[in-house]
């Protein structure tokens, strides 16, 4: 659900302006400064641009106030590589479709193929954070550069403390027979 304070990209339309927008699709594009708070919203090193193009109508087959967007969010970033904890840049499309309803009127099944739905109160919907919740939920929790590969075998020090006591701990180690018994 939205914040109820303004997001990082604050991005207003009022519900009943829908009839008199005739199919305009209606584009977010997020300044710098913008760019800069999504970042540090992500937790990611940058977001150099982001944009999203919103194509909106009233759901027919809907609830009363129920608004279908269907979007295009395009975003240029700035990940850290999980393999080599190098920066690159990466970019970023993708095409979906949510609906905005009237808070209290969200569907409370569990069906993961039906439309994401974005609960509003009042006659305004906001185009910004709903493509700042996209952009989070299309972000790679491990990103990899291009062409980053895992180092081939592993030394001691890689391994850990537990997996190096584990080996120690293993029959025969130290150069004994794997017989703990004393004398």
């Amino acid at each position: 659900m939205m914040s109820e304070q303004h997001p990082e990209l604050h991005r207003p339309v009022t519900v009943e302006r829908l009839a008199e927008m005739a199919g305009e699709p209606v584009d977010v594009l997020a300044s710098a400064e913008e760019c800069a708070a999504v970042a540090l919203r992500m937790g990611i090193p940058g977001v150099r641009a982001l944009s999203c193009r919103f194509d909106l109508t009233r759901a027919q087959d809907g609830r009363p106030g129920e608004v279908v967007a269907r979007g295009v969010l395009r975003a240029e970033l700035v990940r850290e590589c999980v393999v080599t904890l190098e920066a690159f840049t990466a970019r970023l499309v993708d095409h979906f479709q949510i609906r905005f309803v009237p808070a209290g009127l969200e569907r409370e099944d569990d069906d993961f193929e039906s439309d994401d739905e974005i609960a509003y109160t009042g006659t305004m919907i906001d185009l910004g954070e709903a493509a700042v919740e996209q952009l989070a939920l299309t972000l790679d929790p491990y990103p990899r550069k291009p062409g980053a590969v895992l180092p081939p075998e592993a030394s001691e020090a890689d391994l850990g403390p537990f997996a190096l006591l584990a080996r120690l701990a293993a029959p025969g180690a130290n150069g004994g027979s794997g017989d703990d018994s004393t004398n």
